[in-house]
């Protein structure tokens, strides 16, 4: 039954942030990456979404957001030093 609730609540958070317009691929990634936070996933897309619009190229954005724990402002700066 644990099994079956956990399968439950990760398909119902990758529900909603499908629904928030997210690519299927960049959701379950992101999911894997916070072992299934949905709060920490959805501040992750949130983030390179932002940084993509700002031209930052898609796989370095990854990257930094990992290595700055989705800080925006310390992920911004190595962004931009990089």
């Amino acid at each position: 039954p644990g099994c079956l609730l956990q399968i439950l609540s990760y398909l119902g958070a990758c529900d909603r942030l499908l629904k928030q317009g997210y690519e299927e691929g960049q959701v379950e990634e992101a999911m894997e990456m916070f072992q299934y936070s949905e709060k920490k996933a959805a501040e992750f897309l949130r983030l390179l979404a932002q940084f993509n619009d700002m031209g930052f190229q898609q796989n370095e954005i990854k990257e930094v957001l990992l290595l700055c724990g989705n800080q925006r402002e310390k992920a911004l700066e190595e962004l931009v030093m990089k």
